[in-house]
């Protein structure tokens, strides 16, 4: 595995949890960070700039705003 390829496997997110938010509610107390809000609208996928985690939307993007 290259050096720069990110070793956790992505996290799969739906319509149905947005806004995406890290860490999410059922991460264990020792992996809490600041809450960040994430956008995996435009592009599909967004990196936490705390911890890394890398959340992938899965089915389509909501409609509106």
């Amino acid at each position: 595995m290259p050096e720069n390829q990110d070793k956790t496997q992505p996290i799969a997110v739906s319509a149905h949890e947005l806004p995406l938010h890290c860490p999410q509610p059922d991460a264990p107390l020792w992996a809490r960070h600041p809450r960040v809000f994430l956008d995996v609208t435009k592009t599909g996928d967004a990196k936490c700039p705390y911890c890394g985690a890398h959340y992938v939307l899965q089915g389509e993007a909501p409609k509106g705003h």
